[in-house]
């Protein structure tokens, strides 16, 4: 009797194909140790801490007792969009028309709807070498090809204009910026961003600017790429500067041109944010200035607190994060294999923190800490990592 034939998987290539998030792979496996009774230091999430101010709470509270529970606009809500408008002009002197922005369930969604309404087969998208893990999947997914530009700690992890222009063809139809950055918390600086932008736009390509991280700066200056251009898209929202990633509201701000086909995607695949989380994201803008400067302080001494204890274990830094709430150190005098010492952390000390690898190629040889946790987490996890490193020392000896 002759074998059958195995049948195909009936699971999609694009399903099969697409990597896992290794942070979440992470925090999966020490959520799997703290159901078996193991107390695991949470540092490789990035994750605010902290509560969502009360004036967005009382805000949702008010719009859901008000029946604001129905579909809006496909766009968003006008009042919200304007609001976003403002918030870009206070901020950045830039003027934005309400009508190019558009409201999505988080920023993720917006980072896809941009790359759907971009890319056809074929076409190439540059990103840095280390990037946010999840940029090349949505590139993939919207059958594009990721062009990797390797970037060094002395230059902050960002594009260095002229290593960028040498990946810069006929091929490429954008350029993606993330500043302040996941993994490393650097900025790219104005006079750098300017010249990118000046570059990837004479190319005939847009840029891309990942801006989610804007308000956590704590030295130096977070910059648009909208100061530079108006045909830049812009990715934004609500998760971090206001801690409310539960609340998934997150927008983009479109060349004119795109803002109609992008809205047709946004209707076939997910009609509108919530109405009631629309209302939230308005008094977030308008109502937290104070709560969010406190985060903002608080961030700040956890990071200069974390940075002083990790040089003082030996590990040394080109350049100091100064935005968002990741440090990004540089482990290869320990091993040549990130993936494995973050897990081997993780067992040993009971510390998550997420393997560079995860950020591209170029991560590794490197670990991504976050500091969005309290002090006292912070200095437990430093503790238990001090005291691996000092055992490890041991064994090598």
């Amino acid at each position: 009797m002759t074998p059958a034939t195995p049948c195909p998987s009936p699971v999609s290539r694009k399903a099969r194909e697409i990597p896992s998030f290794i942070a979440m792979d992470v925090l999966e496996t020490a959520q799997a140790m703290e159901r078996g009774g193991e107390h695991i230091v949470h540092l490789e999430v990035g994750e605010p801490d902290f509560e969502t101010p009360l004036a967005v709470r009382e805000a949702a509270i008010a719009a859901l007792e008000a029946g604001e529970t129905h579909y809006t606009h496909s766009l968003g809500l006008y009042e919200l969009r304007d609001s976003i408008a403002a918030h870009y002009r206070a901020r950045y002197g830039v003027d934005v028309d309400p009508e190019r922005v558009v409201v999505t369930n988080g920023t993720s969604p917006a980072i896809f709807l941009t790359f759907a309404a971009l890319l056809d087969p074929g076409d190439q998208v540059a990103l840095t070498d280390p990037h946010y893990a999840c940029y090349p999947n949505f590139v993939t997914f919207c059958d594009g090809e990721p062009v990797y530009v390797p970037v060094r700690e002395e230059d902050e992890f960002q594009f260095v204009p002229e290593d960028l222009a040498a990946v810069l063809g006929s091929r490429t139809k954008a350029a993606m910026v993330n500043s302040p950055a996941n993994p490393t918390g650097t900025l790219i600086d104005g006079a750098r961003l300017e010249e990118v932008v000046r570059r990837v736009e004479g190319a005939g390509a847009f840029v891309v600017s990942d801006e989610i991280y804007h308000g956590l700066v704590y030295e130096g200056q977070a910059r648009s790429a909208l100061e530079f251009s108006d045909r830049a898209f812009v990715l934004n929202g609500f998760s971090k500067l206001y801690a409310m990633t539960g609340w998934r509201l997150g927008y983009l701000i479109a060349p004119a041109e795109f803002v109609r086909p992008i809205q047709k995607l946004q209707q076939n695949l997910f009609i509108a944010a919530n109405a009631f989380v629309q209302k939230a994201g308005i008094a977030a803008l308008s109502q937290t200035d104070r709560e969010v400067a406190e985060m903002v302080r608080t961030y700040d001494a956890r990071r200069r607190y974390m940075l002083g204890r990790l040089e003082g274990m030996g590990f040394t830094f080109r350049c100091h994060p100064t935005g968002a709430f990741y440090v990004f150190v540089n482990v290869r005098h320990l091993t040549d294999d990130c993936y494995r010492l973050a897990f081997d952390i993780l067992a040993k000390a009971r510390v998550g923190c997420t393997p560079g690898v995860d950020f591209g190629p170029g991560g590794e040889g490197y670990l991504r800490f976050t500091y969005a946790n309290s002090l006292e987490n912070i200095k437990e996890g430093m503790d238990r990592l001090q005291r691996y490193l000092e055992d490890l020392g041991r064994e090598g000896s």
